[in-house]
């Protein structure tokens, strides 16, 4: 598909209520499929100012690229669906590429990559109620927790109301947590390790009223074999996230065989990756997805 940038300004401009309309009408369908596997694409990195894939800075900056990019993987055929914010959201109804897809809302984006208050993660993105009235399907969160920045505190208390909000909507809310800790020269830096990632599961699975509609978001912990004992933390169902991925073949390759073996866990029930299928190394986004499919 090639994106029309001044026919998506031209409705924006002239019927800013089409985005709304397009949403009542979008065709809908379960979380999980047939397959019982979740392929989720992820495209919220933009509005948190995390632009960056491997060695280009401003990879993500060209709109009409990403949206192309983001059609042709919803596309492929295993792909549930996307993950991302509002604005890219609403260029996609305009383009009716969300028909049968599973969407889900970002919620908080306020921890700017690289701000002095990072860690301090405010819900700026969609709201509970905001999801409800689009009719999408899930809405996800970023949980950054660092020991030694108060900013922490602010975001596990909202992020346990958006999980009550949630889940008072009968809607799923995807919980993403790290334990993180700033570098001496300033940049937040998330822990892999398999005690880290642990913490990170318990105190993410007990937040909120309810874990009836919370499912978590993890990485690959930095020793793969690690990962079976690790998720043994919780009985949460969990979707593994693609994280950074270097800019060579072998380090995507490296990636997809990470994901094989923490696939076949119990808890594990797919795969939410952005920026590695988007813009892999070869520049072959079909491929990079079909392959990312595979797995499941």
């Amino acid at each position: 598909m090639t994106v029309d940038i001044a026919e998506l300004v031209r409705t924006r401009t002239r019927h800013p209520e089409a985005i709304a309309e397009a949403a009542a009408r979008r065709v809908r369908r379960p979380l999980l499929g047939d397959s019982g596997r979740l392929m989720i694409v992820a495209a919220d990195h933009p509005a948190r100012g995390a632009l960056g894939v491997g060695g280009r800075g401003l990879a993500m900056a060209n709109r009409a690229d990403l949206l192309e990019r983001l059609c042709l993987a919803l596309s492929r055929p295993g792909v549930d669906g996307v993950l991302a914010t509002a604005d890219i959201l609403d260029d996609l109804l305009l383009l009716g590429a969300l028909d049968g897809k599973v969407v889900m809302g970002s919620m908080n984006r306020g921890g700017l990559q690289g701000a002095s208050f990072e860690l301090d993660d405010r819900f700026t993105g969609h709201r509970a109620e905001d999801i409800e009235r689009l009719r999408f399907d899930a809405g996800k969160l970023l949980l950054r927790v660092a020991y030694d920045d108060p900013g922490s505190l602010t975001t596990l208390e909202s992020t346990a109301r958006a999980v009550d909000a949630m889940a008072a909507r009968r809607l799923p809310v995807f919980v993403e947590p790290f334990l993180s800790r700033r570098t001496p020269e300033g940049k937040v830096t998330n822990d892999l390790s398999a005690e880290a990632v642990t913490k990170s599961i318990a105190i993410a699975s007990g937040l909120g009223g309810t874990s009836a509609y919370t499912w978590l978001k993890l990485p690959v912990t930095d020793n793969p074999d690690d990962m079976a004992e690790v998720m043994a933390t919780s009985t949460l169902p969990a979707v593994l996230l693609g994280g950074e991925v270097g800019g060579s073949a072998e380090e995507q390759a490296g990636a997809y065989e990470k994901w094989r073996g923490a696939l076949q866990l119990p808890t594990v029930q797919g795969l939410v990756v952005g920026r590695s299928l988007l813009y892999p190394a070869d520049g072959d986004v079909a491929a990079a997805v079909d392959t990312a499919v595979g797995l499941l």
